[in-house]
């Protein structure tokens, strides 16, 4: 069939084969590129609404803004704790970075489960050399117009203060002379 082809196409002139080969460009155009539109806006728009959730909560811990970081949390009392260890964090260090990297979202109802990779710096100091730490976390969430953070497992990065106390060695105890 290609030799057939290559024959009638040699037949023809240089400018009837460019036009061929500028149809057949076109048409893999027109067919490789569908328009793109959304099949489940609803769905789509509680996505985005998720992802603007986990960003708030991001930036509000890395500015160290108290009220927009409890903002981002439903007023239950297993997050206490979680809002003591941010507290810690924004005492303890002047600039914090991080980043979050979704890895699923599992949706259920109002039940939203965020899985996410994280890494980040904290300095006490500007001149102080940072804590470099990465791990892996559970946010759940909940809601469908306004989303909430209900509950918070794994390996956390919020509480690096006091991370870094149980990681240092004790110092030995000194004795008397």
């Amino acid at each position: 069939m290609l030799y057939c082809t290559a024959m009638y196409l040699k037949k023809r002139s240089f400018s009837q084969l460019s036009s061929i080969l500028w149809l057949i460009v076109l048409a893999i155009v027109v067919v490789g590129c569908p328009s793109k539109t959304i099949r489940y806006p609803a769905e789509h728009e509680r996505l985005l609404r998720i992802d603007q959730a986990l960003e708030s909560l991001r930036s509000a811990y890395q500015r160290k803004d108290r009220s927009g970081f409890h903002a981002m949390l439903l007023p239950l009392d297993e997050l206490d704790e979680l809002k003591r260890q941010a507290e810690l964090d924004f005492e303890a260090f002047s600039a914090i970075s991080i980043e979050f990297k979704t890895e699923r979202v599992v949706i259920e109802k109002d039940d939203i489960d965020v899985l996410i990779h994280w890494q980040g710096t904290w300095k006490r100091d500007a001149d102080d050399i940072p804590i470099r730490q990465r791990g892996y976390a559970r946010l759940q969430w909940v809601g469908t117009h306004s989303i909430l953070l209900r509950s918070a497992q794994g390996d956390l990065p919020f509480g690096m203060k006091t991370k870094q106390l149980l990681s240092e060695p004790p110092l030995p105890p000194t004795q008397p002379r």
